[in-house]
């Protein structure tokens, strides 16, 4: 007998509604299975970087229900989000580079934050930065790289540490097509040793190509598209 895999995020009738009665979603289903690989895709506007926001606790929606990780979120209390987020690998469309800090010391970050050894963390981040490419700048603080080297900069740090669900904003919009690959690559790795991973993007053809499944937002609902290697029932 085969064990279902669990839900690491669950859509339950969720709304979400902006000021002035602008609706997003509108009573969205959507269930996102423990250890799969998700391209998000739509129009522009469709809300695919506000989906990844809901997920990682930016806004809360305005009707039914979201769990993460098999807690509601409506019941979490506001000190529980910084250890949910610890689970957690962000790419942000603006990077959010720590501007104090240098390329390696931001990517030595998470492990630093889960009490890994500083030199341990500093050594993993500087191997990670070499195989994106960014091995001459690891000392380099954030405004004198080029957008192309602060994306793969905080692509490279949601991936340290291997976290349980890695969430990416357009993470190959500011880089050439090899090295959008290489990254793609990289979180492929990363899912094949455990990782979820929910991947926005504007470009469909990744989906195909790396026979995923596609999630597509359209007025309001998400619309499955199983290219598939992930298994089981995501959309309902």
């Amino acid at each position: 007998m085969i064990t279902p895999h669990p839900n690491i995020v669950s859509f339950q009738n969720t709304g979400l509604t902006f000021k002035g009665n602008v609706r997003l979603f509108s009573k969205l289903n959507l269930d996102i299975i423990e250890g799969g690989f998700y391209f998000l895709t739509g129009l522009s506007g469709a809300g695919k970087s506000t989906l990844l926001k809901l997920i990682y606790m930016g806004i809360p929606p305005t009707s039914g229900h979201l769990s993460l990780f098999g807690e509601d979120l409506s019941r979490i209390v506001p000190h529980s989000i910084a250890h949910i987020r610890r689970k957690m690998g962000i790419v942000f469309q603006d990077f959010r580079l720590l501007p104090h800090l240098t390329t390696v010391e931001n990517v030595a970050l998470p492990l630093k934050v889960r009490g890994v050894d500083p030199r341990k963390a500093r050594q993993q981040a500087k191997e990670l930065l070499a195989w994106v490419g960014l091995e001459d700048v690891l000392n380099s603080f954030p405004h004198t790289l080029s957008g192309g080297q602060q994306q793969r900069a905080a692509i490279t740090r949601a991936v340290m540490g291997k976290p349980k669900l890695l969430l990416a904003d357009e993470p190959t919009g500011n880089v050439d097509e090899e090295a959008a690959r290489k990254i793609l690559y990289l979180f492929e790795e990363l899912h094949k040793s455990g990782t979820t991973v929910i991947l926005a993007t504007h470009n469909r053809s990744f989906a195909k190509e790396f026979h995923h499944p596609e999630i597509f937002l359209k007025k309001g609902q998400a619309v499955l598209l199983n290219n598939r290697r992930s298994p089981g029932r995501e959309v309902k």
